[in-house]
């Protein structure tokens, strides 16, 4: 009889994600950090478990690289939980092709390059970022967004004290092809009475004194330390570099969801 064209059990990685995952509270932290970063407490909370339950659950997710943590940039007390969205792609793949060759799970592929379909203003996914002086980490945002939507999505970017767009912004946005001449640092203010699909905070002080804004919106958090306060030159860049990275990844994947009132898929592009 012909041997079996790939290897009859699964590597250790694979069975500890299956393992992991077919924990209920474990998933269910896992489908709560899909669209915000989130705190222990929270985390807690919302699934009404002490928190030494949290802490054991939140290490076990962190040992296969799900979760990366960071301290909260307004209260150094608290620590935000993000979820690696690509090590779990990575690890759901795996885990399909274990199951059978050619099984593996994909997530749908952004259109490269080109235009999207055109979005009438009503079916456009609005979406405001906010930070604290809307110079950075909200800009870079607004830009990868406009730039990865197109025209299937309403973006803009503001601050709780805004103040002027960052020169390193300006540099990290042209180095990705992105022309930045049309963006300006603006009042969260201002956009409080308008309709959005989506507030993002990108900002942990921000977050804290996000106002009500119309219409109810998903509010989420993504904790993105401050490039700006780097204060040597060439590592600043740098982290300017790594917060836009990260950014795209977090923008990808909230693309591929379905619009929160349309129930409609977006086609992103790189």
């Amino acid at each position: 009889m012909a041997s079996l064209a790939y290897p009859p059990t699964a590597a250790p990685e694979v069975s500890d994600f299956f393992r992991t995952l077919a924990d209920d509270t474990r998933l269910g932290i896992i489908r709560m950090l899909v669209l915000s970063d989130r705190k222990a407490g929270e985390l807690g909370g919302s699934l009404r478990l002490p928190s030494n339950a949290v802490s054991y659950h939140l290490k076990q997710l962190r040992s296969l690289g799900l979760l990366h943590d960071r301290r909260s940039s307004a209260d150094a007390r608290d620590v935000y939980y993000q979820l690696d969205f690509d090590r779990l792609a990575q690890l759901y793949a795996n885990a399909g092709d274990a199951l059978h060759p050619g099984l593996a799970a994909s997530l749908p592929q952004p259109v490269e390059g080109g235009e999207t379909e055109a979005a009438t203003s009503s079916t456009r996914l609005r979406v405001l970022f906010l930070c604290t002086h809307n110079s950075a980490r909200s800009q870079l945002a607004e830009a990868l967004m406009r730039q990865m939507g197109g025209d299937q999505v309403e973006v803009y970017s503001a601050g709780s004290m805004s103040t002027e767009v960052h020169p390193d912004t300006i540099t990290v946005l042209r180095e990705l092809g992105i022309d930045p001449s049309k963006l300006y640092a603006k009042s969260l203010e201002r956009f409080v009475a308008e309709r959005f699909d989506y507030i993002i905070t990108v900002c942990d002080r921000v977050r804290d004194i996000c106002p009500a804004f119309t219409g109810d919106p998903n509010q989420i958090h993504w904790s993105f330390p401050d490039p700006v306060v780097v204060e040597d030159p060439e590592q600043r860049l740098k982290a300017f570099r790594q917060v836009a990275k990260e950014l795209r990844t977090r923008i990808g994947y909230l693309l591929l969801l379905p619009h929160p009132a349309t129930g409609e898929r977006l086609s992103p592009r790189r």
